[in-house]
């Protein structure tokens, strides 16, 4: 099948030519009228605070809501995506120099709720094709300090998580998901928060269920629930009832701030009401520009398997490099120019980032840094190739298509081919110039 886009042979807008046009997205997010009312409702009477389901009960509504979505889950919302892999690990009681095995290519915040519970980041490398953490690695990282696999379903591609459960299971790890850029991806029948111990997800405005800034866990553990709550739910919801006795002389107010605002709840339970149909429309687009691209020669979408749907928070490309003879950066600025903005959404492996360092740190003091000296951990030269690969080669952009826009798909389409059409032209530029400034997220 070819693409029926003719890739353009005029002159690139880089080097003065015209360009292709601005690529526009639909208003995101969007809420419905039921929604805006709703939380006008709650700020009227002066709801603006919740500290569990029996003070408020819209909070309770929406973990309902949030339940039946992810089977049937023990559900805690909580004040943000961070606050919920926080809630997760506390109850699973991962802490203490435990370690848990997880990805270097990824948002920050799936690194530091480990840290913050003073636990050890153990990495392994991805897969090249999608930046997902490659379960045949973890096992060699196994050690007798290993608790759990924290796995990340970054830019809404669903992780391996068959064979994720099974090592997990033979080796008595828990599993933990970061689910914050992959609300309703599925992969072999399964939604992603269904199959590890807990899952964290973020809701904060940009994501996919967007409310304002809060985030939930999902847990198949009553236990867990209860023990997450403690850390960042005030009194731990204890006043809700059907919180273990033997949890209950530890109940205080020594916690973080992780309570849901009760207005958030309300968009929470109102924005399950509609993602489906926008995951449906994020995907049919992403078929038709995978459609448009068929012959393109550069830079590529993943390759999913059967019964891999992902959500696509994000679009991920990767350039073949030395196939285009130039670098990401110089292809990205043409991108650009054309009115395609890309980035590199991970600028680097976080295990070489300096505040993980404590053998040469020098900046404002860091609380994990006693703890990563104690356990004598080591990130500096990690070699994880594909990780390093892909900072170097992929680019990422918001596909928030929620509404009808095959135009926009068919421009996207355009400038890509334009750009590889006129690939000789900027082989020229970058043997003259060097390599254009990096795109990375700023």
């Amino acid at each position: 099948m070819s693409s029926t886009i003719a890739p353009a042979t005029s002159k690139l807008a880089l080097l003065g030519g015209t360009p292709v046009g601005k690529i526009s997205y639909p208003k995101f997010p969007v809420f419905t009228d039921r929604a805006i009312e709703r939380t006008a409702e709650m700020l009227r009477a002066g709801k603006t605070f919740g500290v569990g389901r029996k003070h408020v009960p819209e909070i309770g509504e929406a973990e309902e809501v949030i339940s039946q979505y992810h089977g049937g889950r023990h559900v805690l919302a909580t004040s943000s995506g961070h606050a919920a892999l926080q809630s997760a690990l506390a109850g699973l009681e991962i802490c203490c120099g435990d370690e848990v095995i997880t990805t270097p290519y990824t948002w920050g915040a799936s690194i530091s709720c480990i840290l913050h519970q003073n636990a050890i980041p153990v990495f392994v490398d991805v897969e090249r094709d999608t930046g997902l953490i490659d379960p045949e690695l973890i096992e060699a990282a196994i050690t007798p300090r290993t608790r759990a696999i924290l796995a990340v379903h970054l830019f809404g591609q669903p992780a391996k998580l068959k064979r994720l459960r099974a090592i997990a299971d033979k080796h008595k790890l828990m599993l933990i998901e970061d689910g914050s850029q992959a609300h309703g991806a599925e992969i072999d029948g399964q939604k992603v928060g269904t199959v590890g111990d807990a899952a964290g997800f973020s809701c904060m405005g940009g994501k996919l269920l967007a409310t304002t800034e809060s985030g939930y866990m999902v847990t198949p553990h009553e236990s867990v629930y209860w023990k997450g709550a403690m850390i960042g739910q005030h009194m731990g919801r204890a006043t809700d009832g059907g919180m273990p006795a033997e949890l209950k002389p530890y109940c205080d107010s020594l916690v973080y701030t992780y309570r849901v605002a009760p207005f958030n709840a309300v968009l929470l339970t109102e924005q399950f009401k509609k993602i489906d149909a926008e995951l449906a429309s994020r995907r049919r687009h992403v078929d038709l520009l995978r459609a448009h691209l068929v012959d393109g020669k550069f830079l590529k979408l993943p390759n999913y398997g059967a019964g891999v749907k992902p959500s696509f928070h994000l679009l991920s490309f990767t350039l073949d490099s030395a196939a285009a003879g130039i670098t990401r950066d110089t292809f990205s600025a043409a991108l650009k120019a054309e009115g395609f903005n890309t980035i590199g959404y991970v600028p680097s492996p976080i295990s070489d980032w300096p505040r993980l360092h404590w053998q040469d740190y020098a900046g404002p003091r860091v609380s994990w840094l006693s703890t990563l000296e104690a356990a004598g951990v080591d990130y500096r030269h990690l070699p994880l190739p594909n990780t390093r690969w892909r900072v170097d080669n992929a680019l990422e952009t918001g596909f928030d298509m929620v509404e009808p826009n095959e135009p926009m798909v068919e421009r996207i389409a355009e400038i890509i081919l334009k750009v590889e059409a006129n690939i000789d032209e900027l082989r020229d530029l970058e043997r003259r110039d060097g390599p254009s400034a990096p795109a990375v997220r700023g």
